[in-house]
């Protein structure tokens, strides 16, 4: 079971408003899932030695290592509010370099079926949250590259191949506009809450994003996984993101990052 990070250590080193854990106490590397539950399933099943680092609000953040390489994770939330405040958090305070979403989707495209991983390349958006940046124009939100190519080489790997494409990352849930399909006339895979934001924040800060999200429903058949399903069985999703993490760990090395 995770550990509870040394509370003297915390009190003298204490965080943001939203963060308890000390400097240093995350890795490089971060995977995010929206779920608190979602976020110690990760810790408890895959990492080695995790420590619970960050519990306010319960938004659980465990570091702990992954075939030897220290990976972190923690849950962002639900929406692009929340995921702006621990992106923005993690890139800036903690010295993070990647954060690795791994999370679920809406499929808006017929083409995806129940349980396939999407990687979200770019990510659209009905949130004005770029506006923040005072850009005379419309900034279009995507992950970076290198984090990409390196996860599909990941994938592939492993006998996954993914789909790799655009997402709607959406400031509501229940769309009273009705329109969420018709981005998909214009060739957007799937619909989730977060991508937008994470990107957004990547690119202020100069680090490294990648949405990786599996197909929880599709507003195409209608068909859905059960909420425990969400919780705890995207395990494909979870092993390509933290070998993706180690792999980024190996570039950085060689590279002299």
């Amino acid at each position: 079971m995770p550990e509870h990070i040394d509370d003297k250590v915390r009190l003298v080193n204490a965080g943001t408003p939203h963060n308890e854990a000390p400097k240093g106490a995350f890795a490089k590397t971060v995977l995010m899932p929206g779920d608190p539950l979602r976020s110690k399933f990760i810790a408890e099943n895959y990492l080695q030695d995790a420590k619970l680092v960050n519990n306010i609000r319960g938004v659980q953040g465990y570091t702990g290592t992954y075939k030897g390489i220290l990976v972190s994770v923690m849950a962002s939330g639900m929406g692009m509010p929340s995921m702006g405040i621990y992106s923005h958090e993690l890139f800036h305070y903690y010295d993070v370099d990647n954060i690795i979403r791994v999370g679920t989707a809406g499929a808006i495209s017929p083409k995806l079926k129940l349980r396939d991983l999407v990687f979200g390349m770019g990510s659209c958006t009905n949130s004005n949250y770029a506006q923040q940046y005072g850009l005379s124009g419309i900034l279009a939100p995507v992950a970076d590259f290198t984090l990409l190519e390196t996860a599909v080489a990941v994938a592939r790997k492993m006998g996954i191949e993914p789909v790799i494409g655009t997402l709607f990352s959406s400031d509501t849930f229940y769309n009273h506009a009705g329109d969420t399909m018709d981005w998909g006339k214009m060739g957007v895979l799937a619909t989730e809450m977060e991508s937008a934001a994470l990107y957004c924040n990547a690119a202020e800060a100069g680090k490294r994003a990648l949405a990786i999200c599996t197909i929880s429903d599709s507003l195409v058949t209608g068909e859905e996984l059960p909420p425990i399903d969400r919780q705890n069985t995207f395990t494909q999703m979870i092993e390509v993101a933290l070998e993706t993490a180690l792999s980024m760990w190996e570039i950085d090395r060689e590279t002299g990052i």
